[in-house]
């Protein structure tokens, strides 16, 4: 097996350093010439930075949302709002080399938990509250299809890894979830709404980063949309908030209250970018 690596390095950790910690739960430390993984944190910058003027106090997504997001955010993750007390390397660790088969395993469970959200949102006994959730244009599991298979081929992979630990364990909880019936759909719109609005943010920062790294600067097809996605976003923040709007407390606390569990899943998968062990085969 043919196996391509790349090292992080001075040419790229300034930037590299900022889209993974605004990314993922796992952080990234600059050392001189070189980067490295620290211990994961449990917080992630799901949100775009705002300033006070433009945060509508009507909205659930930017006060109610984004308020518990900051709490899990620390100063260097979020200078602005974040809340959380900054965790120190126990020791400094050495530089971690990235290659095409992590980027891979990165995509198996991603695909892997797209799949379990776009088969959730179809389900009967949760209509009419998610219909306006089917066939968004944020659906990702196909396009991840030709992404993985894309990889594995020109990068001479001696096979496409089964999902990981994370994706499956991850995959696992939206299932339970969502077997609650609609007295879930509170709990599950956080993890939705965090998971999908994170790979239109920073995740697309990471894509343009790999492609740069690893891909010969080839844009894969889970970072397209068909369409504007800004326009797609606002759409579907508008059917969350439509949902939210007729919540009661206890069902807004029951989404607010899910935020750490949401950066905990997508972060597990995150992982693998720096390292992380997610239980391939």
């Amino acid at each position: 097996m043919k196996l391509y690596a790349i090292t992080l390095t001075a040419a790229t950790a300034s930037s590299i350093v900022n889209i993974v910690t605004a990314f993922s739960p796992i952080k990234i430390l600059q050392h001189g010439n070189r980067i490295t993984p620290s211990s994961a944190s449990k917080s992630a910058l799901f949100h775009a930075p705002t300033t006070d003027a433009e945060i509508d106090t009507a909205s659930f997504i930017a006060t109610e949302l984004r308020g518990a997001a900051m709490k899990l955010h620390t100063k260097m993750q979020s200078p602005k709002e974040g809340q959380a007390v900054e965790k120190k390397p126990k020791k400094e660790q050495e530089p971690y080399v990235t290659t095409h088969l992590d980027y891979v395993k990165f995509l198996v469970d991603s695909q892997a938990v797209y799949k379990t959200f776009e088969e959730i949102v179809t389900r009967e006994n949760l209509q009419p509250e998610l219909a306006p959730l089917l066939n968004t244009g944020l659906e990702r599991s196909e396009r991840l299809e030709q992404d993985i298979e894309f990889i594995v081929k020109e990068y001479d992979l001696d096979s496409r890894p089964s999902v990981g630990e994370k994706g499956q364990a991850y995959s696992d909880k939206m299932l339970a979830i969502a077997d609650k019936g609609k007295e879930g759909i509170p709990e599950f719109m956080c993890h939705y709404y965090n998971y999908y609005f994170a790979h239109t943010a920073g995740g697309r920062m990471i894509g343009k980063r790999m492609a740069s790294l690893l891909l010969d600067k080839k844009t894969l097809e889970f970072y397209k949309w068909e369409g504007d996605i800004n326009e797609i976003k606002e759409t579907v923040k508008g059917s969350i908030e439509d949902m939210a709007a007729s919540w009661s407390r206890e069902q807004k606390d029951q989404c607010v209250d899910a935020t750490a569990a949401a950066f905990m899943g997508g972060g597990g998968i995150n992982s693998y970018l720096s390292g992380g062990r997610g239980g391939h085969h």
